[in-house]
């Protein structure tokens, strides 16, 4: 399974600088670039291509078999056609992975029902017909329910991933190809990423390897700083920064940064309180340091959103407690702990769970994102920045994209408008005809943050676009992403 996505990721993208590189990967996206294998295979596990990409070969649990075919055009699976196929049923009930020796002599099959690798002579090289089998070697010990299987170039080392320890397993063959005289080395976890692990896949010169799996249908990428030496991996794509605020409140609902990116400040439903960072490398939240905190409690109980003037001299916290924005004046710009308490504007009539505040960067006009509503209520202030002067103008309504709204962002501009949502949870992107009027909205895409985050609850972007950032209650974390 693995293989196949990154055949067709280093053949049909638009290729990124470093070809094994998973960023900047698109499919193809035309539907001639697949093809169905239904006829040999209604539970296909596995799949290989010959080295020159004029073979492809897979394997199920249906058939317990591995068919081969042969392409036309090498790498094009559209142009397959099916040949033969070699039953693996007396050493195998449930084949899961597929390998093959680089000049096509030994094939070796993994299993789950026996928990082991099952060696294979070819008489013809590539011809899985010509099959027979030798030997085996059991995983048990490592491994209960494998899934995955790949071999060094020189058939000195092999990798087991599976379901029960998703793990990446080494082993080292005494003897190249010879899967009796495999040994276990040790093994590197990649649950943090994937708890379901389907396939794996080494780059040639092994300073890379990629995992795919079921429960978030992603395929990560790892670089080994030492070649095949599974111990010195360590996660690189997709690419996310990961701060957890566990320590200072479980259930962050609210985020902001500091125009410059210095100071980060998340509002915890949980303490009911804004809690405020220094970041050592602006705009790198992995920098974040825990300074100081200021509760809003006294104003509401269940606080949601929150916002700052551009200047640091004026904070918003919007409450579903008592559905309205909060407004406070700082003595100290950006020092939360100056906050003093000065007026509210009810929002009730418009939501009665509001979620998410936003301001036009001139303080003239306010946003709210409800969860009642499912939607956007737009507002006009007579004095800006003053939210006792809004006046409810329009609303736009998101239903169609997120049922349980959380998060609202803007681009500076307000041609582009963003919400975020714990029902589908993806940051949703809408283009506004006419800037800052939510009635123009028209939805343009979305991205799907559920890898990270399965209850995201804010959301903020750096000013110029190039960094997003999305608060949760599901890991008590911020994650950063990166926006090319």
């Amino acid at each position: 399974m693995l293989a196949k996505n990154l055949i067709a990721a280093a053949g049909n993208a638009g290729v990124p600088k470093d070809p094994w590189s998973l960023e900047g990967v698109t499919y193809k996206g035309s539907p001639i670039n697949n093809f169905g294998i239904a006829a040999e295979e209604l539970n296909p596990r596995t799949i290989f291509f010959k080295p020159d990409g004029t073979k492809m070969y897979v394997a199920g649990t249906i058939g317990d078999d591995v068919n081969e075919y042969d392409l036309s055009i090498a790498w094009d699976v559209s142009t397959a056609s099916y040949l033969q196929n070699f039953h693996v049923w007396g050493e195998e009930s449930s084949p899961q992975a597929l390998f093959f020796k680089p000049d096509g002599t030994k094939m070796y099959v993994l299993g789950s029902s026996g928990d082991d690798v099952n060696e294979y002579d070819l008489s013809t090289a590539w011809d899985v017909t010509t099959a027979s089998y030798l030997q085996l070697f059991s995983i048990s010990a490592q491994e209960t329910s494998p899934s995955g299987l790949s071999f060094k170039p020189d058939g000195t080392k092999m990798y087991i991933v599976g379901y029960i320890t998703d793990a990446v397993n080494e082993y080292s063959l005494s003897t190249a190809w010879d899967v009796t005289t495999a040994s276990y080395v040790q093994n590197f976890s990649i649950k943090t990423q994937e708890t379901f692990v389907e396939g794996l896949f080494f780059k040639s010169d092994g300073t890379k390897f990629y995992i795919i799996g079921t429960t978030d249908d992603t395929v990560y990428q790892y670089d080994l700083s030492t070649a095949w030496d599974v111990s010195s991996a360590s996660y690189s794509y997709p690419a996310t920064r990961y701060f957890s605020v566990v320590t200072e409140d479980t259930g962050p609902f609210g985020l902001f940064f500091k125009p410059d990116g210095t100071k980060m400040y998340v509002l915890g439903s949980t303490d009911d309180d804004v809690n405020e960072y220094d970041l050592s490398t602006a705009w790198d939240i992995t920098t974040a340091s825990y300074l100081q905190l200021f509760s809003v409690a006294a104003q509401d109980t269940s606080p949601t959103g929150l916002f700052f003037k551009p200047d640091g001299t004026k904070m918003y916290v919007l409450g579903s407690s008592g559905d309205d924005v909060n407004e406070y004046s700082l003595s100290t710009a950006w020092d939360v702990t100056t906050a003093s308490y000065v007026q509210l504007f009810s929002v009730a009539t418009e939501d009665s769970n509001p979620q998410a505040v936003f301001f036009k960067p001139d303080g003239t006009k306010m946003y709210v994102a409800g969860d009642a509503g499912e939607d956007i209520s737009e507002y006009d202030l007579s004095t800006a920045w003053n939210v006792t002067t809004a006046s409810y103008l329009q609303n736009f309504s998101v239903a169609s994209q997120e049922t349980n709204v959380t998060g609202l962002f803007f681009k500076p501009d307000g041609t582009k408008m963003y919400i975020v949502g714990a029902s589908g949870d993806a940051v949703n992107e809408y283009d506004l005809s006419t800037a800052w009027d939510v009635t123009t909205a028209s939805y343009l895409q979305n991205f799907s943050v559920a890898i990270q985050e399965r209850s995201p609850q804010a959301l903020f972007f750096k000013p110029d676009g190039t960094k997003m950032y999305v608060a949760g209650t599901g890991e008590d974390a911020i994650f950063e992403y990166d926006v090319t």
